[in-house]
């Protein structure tokens, strides 16, 4: 089902970008907003996405007793009785999912039987898209679990393309590089750079890429790579030969075109669903250690314990990268979380913050700003660095050395850990 107009502007669109904020920061709907929304709740045209995504937000906010007054439109009583309310949404959903819908209504975590079950129908091609949006809307705004997580990757690991199975060619310890898919607008990524300097340390570096799920579309590093006439990964296969300069690049339609799919999906939620975190913790090519982002400082440990989840044996978390990218700030405090899991199953966790004395020769006052940053002038500046080892750009130039030197300083302590 197609929207006539952008997913934003219907009245659900709105609905769910005003409540869907996550569960400390979601407001009221207006008088004006709730009467638009029970109006397209009963209009046959309304995106069954939406549909299921905004009654999930609203279910766990928690309603007020104007937003209750909605299940008129549902049934009388659907917001007290979880099954009836899934019978009446989601009258096409299998009876199997019915116990799991149930639980998700109620606001129960599920476990992570449960959670894979759940993975698996999310993944398929199986009717209702009610409830896709639904599920999501509700474990994203009530925040997901790690065994919910860990359910939900080991389904989506059933969805990899035959290339990418329980076997790696390479002849050296892997670095997976993974940023924010939806990438930045207003600065210029240096994954390649970074993929680059694991490179020189010995390792085979591959960055995860994909098409933005929104809510930025202007620049991300699958453009990046498509402007630098990269080789994009198919099969483990591949890693025996390795590759010069930044490595391999996977993008994730060849990885897995069930989770390609679901960024159209995304795009009609609006809000970032589990697939945002969990598509960058992903182990597709059995690599060592992981190299990721957040953007939220409270999800950097959640980060390096899905990533032990995934099978990494360590991992580098940047907090506070600029718009939420592998590139760290300069002028606000930046820093890495690592972690690793020792030979002997041990767990360590250590930071090293971007304000210390160690690195007082990169921070600036202010970060520069770049109107709608294009990917071919991206990749005019990482070409320029990767072969003089500067660019006309002094901002650019400062903040490759600064993540040189800070990612370079989590990898000597996870290396020297790992010994």
């Amino acid at each position: 089902m197609v929207l006539d107009v952008s997913a934003a502007n219907t009245p659900l669109g709105r609905g769910i970008k005003h409540i869907g904020i996550g569960k400390y920061g979601s407001k009221p709907l207006t008088p004006d907003l709730l009467a638009e929304c029970r109006v397209a709740l009963t209009d046959p045209t309304s995106h069954p996405l939406q549909r299921g995504a905004f009654l999930g937000a609203l279910l766990a906010k928690g309603m007020t007793p104007e937003e209750r007054t909605l299940e008129d439109v549902i049934g009388k009583g659907a917001f007290s009785h979880p099954t009836f309310f899934i019978n009446k949404l989601c009258p096409d959903l299998p009876e199997g999912m019915l116990p799991i819908a149930t639980k998700l209504v109620r606001g129960a975590n599920l476990q992570v039987t449960e959670a894979e079950q759940l993975g698996d129908y999310l993944f398929s091609d199986g009717r209702c898209e009610t409830f896709r949006g639904l599920a999501a809307s509700i474990m994203r705004v009530r925040h997901e679990t790690n065994e919910e997580y860990q359910g939900l990757m080991r389904a989506a690991e059933r969805t990899f393309s035959p290339g990418f199975g329980s076997m790696s060619c390479a002849d050296r310890p892997l670095v997976q590089l993974a940023e924010p898919f939806d990438g930045v607008e207003n600065s210029y990524l240096i994954t390649p750079l970074l993929a680059q300097l694991f490179q020189r340390r010995g390792y085979g570096s591959i960055s995860l890429v994909g098409r933005s799920g929104g809510p930025k579309f202007t620049l991300n590093a699958l453009d990046l790579y498509m402007n630098l006439g990269c080789q994009f990964l198919q099969s483990n296969h591949e890693l025996d030969t390795p590759l010069a300069s930044y490595g391999w690049v996977l993008d994730q339609k060849a990885l897995s075109p069930a989770l390609n799919r679901w960024v159209d999906r995304r795009h009609v939620i609006l809000k970032r669903p589990f697939l945002a975190t969990l598509e960058k913790v992903l182990n597709p090519c059995h690599a060592q250690i992981l190299v990721t982002s957040v953007f939220h400082i409270t999800y950097q440990m959640k980060m390096a314990e899905l990533a032990m989840l995934a099978g990494f044996d360590g991992v580098i978390v940047l907090k506070r990268g600029l718009e939420g990218s592998l590139a760290p700030s300069t002028s606000r405090s930046s820093g890495v979380l690592c972690a690793v899991r020792t030979p002997k199953g041990h767990l360590f966790f250590q930071h090293f913050e971007g304000d210390s004395g160690a690195f007082a020769t990169f921070r600036t006052e202010t970060e520069t700003v770049y109107e709608q940053p294009q990917a071919l002038d991206n990749a005019r500046l990482i070409r320029q660095f990767m072969t003089e080892g500067k660019t006309p750009n002094a901002d650019f130039d400062n903040r490759v050395r600064f993540a040189n030197a800070l990612y370079g300083r989590g990898l000597d302590w996870i290396e020297g850990q790992l010994r």
